[in-house]
């Protein structure tokens, strides 16, 4: 009986590294080679935008079409932080009180606020010109995109382990102050 029970495991054995091992191998660099190829279009994307100072329809469905190409179903969110100089006063309501010095602060405006304006259901134009989103120069530009699709290593993570990574998905971002104003 125990001649049996051995050749079994061995024969269970053997499957696991003959066919297995090498699968979830192919799979892992499968992935690393998405994550990759997804992060070089990421950053040309925030580098392009951060360089010229401006974001147009062109230059985000580009990107867009670039990660899809790459494999997968991508989220894509962005954030602008605008910095804005506030004079400090010792009364508000009395110019003559200024502190000598400013506070900065930064307004954030994310996807849900550029995008209307890149796209707009009716364009307010006769379509020859180009929608662009200025920025200035010293705002902080920040794009990060979240894979949604299910990978064949989350499908080797459970069934091998019966878990799979937290939230199920894999989330770049990129970005950095904008640095001219070329528009």
């Amino acid at each position: 009986m125990s001649n049996a029970l051995s050749k079994i495991t061995a024969a269970i054995l053997a499957v696991v590294l003959l066919y297995l091992f090498p699968a979830v191998q192919s799979a892992q660099r499968e992935e690393d080679f998405q994550t990759l190829t997804a992060y070089n279009t990421l950053v040309r994307f925030a580098d392009a935008v951060r360089n010229k100072g401006y974001l147009s329809q062109g230059m985000y469905n580009d990107f867009a079409n670039e990660l899809s190409a790459a494999g997968g179903d991508y989220r894509i969110d962005i954030e602008l932080r605008h910095k804005k100089y506030h004079p400090e006063y010792g009364d508000p309501a009395d110019a003559s009180t200024f502190l000598d010095r400013f506070s900065i602060h930064y307004e954030a405006y994310y996807s849900h606020d550029i995008l209307p304006l890149l796209f707009p259901e009716k364009p307010a134009f006769d379509g020859k010109e180009k929608l662009t989103y200025k920025m200035q120069a010293g705002d902080y530009f920040i794009v990060t995109i979240t894979n949604l699709s299910r990978t064949p290593m989350m499908i080797f993570n459970e069934l091998l382990y019966g878990t799979t990574r937290a939230g199920g998905s894999e989330v770049l971002n990129y970005g950095g102050m904008v640095l001219n104003e070329d528009y």
